[in-house]
């Protein structure tokens, strides 16, 4: 899928206008994107603040590094149990 050429602050601040009463399809003639785009973007992004899809940003980097994390401690003790069962 390609990747959109608008940053996530820029959709979330074109979804704002739209909720302040700017007209869709002036908008989407403005941003150079379809209707269908639009209400693609307003789907996932729809209520959230530029704040808020930072700190959903964050949580996401954090969650991944904490599954990383997980993921090399259950390792970690899979080779240590190996190892005590080959020594007795």
């Amino acid at each position: 899928m390609r990747k959109s050429r608008l940053t996530k602050a820029q959709i979330v601040a074109a979804l704002r206008q739209a909720e302040s009463g700017v007209a869709v399809t002036e908008l989407c003639r403005k941003l150079e994107n379809t209707e269908t785009t639009f209400y693609r973007w307003k789907r996932p992004f729809a209520g959230l603040g530029v704040s808020e899809l930072r700190e959903v940003r964050e949580l996401r980097d954090e969650n991944r590094r904490l599954k990383q994390v997980v993921a090399d401690l259950t390792l970690d003790k899979t080779i240590f149990q190996e190892s005590l069962r080959k020594t007795f």
